[in-house]
Parts: structure tokens; C-alpha cells; sequence
């Protein structure tokens, strides 16, 4: 299994997004995300978030939320386990990225992006300052089959 950290940074209405478009084979190829990646040896989800951030966008954050548990499953791949976080405070300036175009979005447009169809979920959650929360989504290719949030399927699609 993998496990990994993503978070949405929040600044001024917008999400810090990545536009991922520099690696080859990957999966998000062209797609919106947010910024994060997989667990070092040892490390705790906030230890993981904290060096993600910093290598991907060049900032320190200096206050973040733990929002949810995001169980992805992919075709016939190993089931991802994903930290999603926020942030609203960090400290220094943004740098380049090597996995894409780093863009301030903001957060009433997200939605018109190429993003994963399960992101509008917790998207919908994180507009909502749900409590924490677990969500599973099944993928086919693109496709979404199966969204379950904590633990029922009802009124978890988009």
C-alpha cells in the first residue's frame, strides 16, 4: 500500500495548485492537484507534509489542519492511503516545481480545472469545514465507481 500527504494551501479566496505536466507515466498527468507526495521512512503525516511542502513549493507552513483520510483505489493497483491537509499561514517564497506549474486558483474556479472527480468531493467537504472525515473512491481508468464517505455510499457523489 502507499500512503501519502496532500494539502490545498489557502491564500487570499485561492488554493495553491499544482498543474501536473513535467513527469512522464504520470497518472495526474494534466491535471489540477495540490501539493504533497509519499511517506519517508519513520515519518508521521505531519513530518511528510512538512518536507512535501517545502520541497515542492519552496514554503515552510506555519499552521495546517489535518482534514480527512482519502483511501483511493485504482484499478488493480495497491490501495493509496492519503493525509489530506489545509494550510493557511506559511513563511517564505514560492519556488519552481519539478512535478508541474505551481498557480494560485481561485477557489470558486477549481472546479472548472481538469481535476480528478473525486477531488470535487472532498473539495465539497472542505467548503463545507466538515469535520474530519474518511472517504474511499474507487477508480476504473478516470472513472469513478464507487465513492463511500465515513463508511456510506448515500450522498457522497458529486
Amino acid at each position: 500500500m502507499e500512503l501519502t500527504t496532500l494539502c490545498y494551501i489557502e491564500k487570499n479566496g485561492c488554493y495553491l495548485m499544482l498543474h501536473r505536466v513535467k513527469k512522464e507515466n504520470d497518472i495526474s498527468h494534466d491535471k489540477w492537484i495540490g501539493v504533497g507526495g509519499h511517506f519517508e521512512t519513520n515519518e508521521s503525516p505531519e513530518e511528510c507534509l512538512l518536507r512535501e511542502v517545502k520541497e515542492e513549493t519552496g514554503l515552510t507552513l506555519t499552521s495546517w489542519k489535518f482534514r480527512g483520510l482519502v483511501t483511493f483505489l485504482y484499478d488493480n493497483n495497491e490501495p493509496e492511503y492519503m493525509c489530506l491537509f489545509t494550510a493557511d499561514a506559511f513563511e517564505g517564497e514560492l519556488t519552481c516545481c519539478d512535478e508541474g506549474d505551481l498557480e494560485w486558483i481561485p477557489k470558486e474556479n477549481v472546479s472548472g480545472l481538469p481535476i480528478w472527480e473525486g477531488d470535487k468531493v472532498f473539495f465539497r467537504l472542505l467548503e463545507e469545514d466538515a469535520p474530519f472525515f474518511s472517504l474511499k473512491l474507487r477508480y476504473q481508468g478516470e472513472h469513478l465507481v464507487e465513492c463511500v464517505l465515513n463508511g456510506q455510499k448515500k450522498g457522497c457523489l458529486v
